[in-house]
């Protein structure tokens, strides 16, 4: 399917955009959500190409590595997405200090 595999460059894009901008970060806080970000990205790409895994072979090993893919890369999003919520509110209160 063209449309996993336009969000698995997509995904990729942008883990290496926020892990480049994570380690040139200079603030603890900031740096630890941007790489909260990068997770969430790193989880869609994996996830995505254990979907795309579904699709495309019909063997039983491609169908479980697939699942196996999916399901660590949407908890590898979700524990991304519950880092970026917990640094949220120390990021703002960062940048108001400044």
């Amino acid at each position: 399917m063209p449309v996993l595999v336009v969000l698995i460059i997509f995904a990729l894009a942008f883990y290496v955009y926020y892990k480049i901008k994570s380690y040139r970060s200079n603030k603890p806080i900031e740096k630890r959500w941007i790489s909260a970000k990068s997770s969430i990205a790193l989880g869609l790409f994996v996830a995505f190409f254990g979907l795309n895994q579904l699709f495309l072979y019909r063997s039983t090993l491609s169908l479980s590595v697939g699942a196996i893919f999916l399901l660590i890369g949407f908890a590898s999003a979700w524990t991304g997405y519950r880092a970026y919520k917990h640094y949220l509110p120390q990021v703002l209160s960062e940048v108001k200090q400044k």
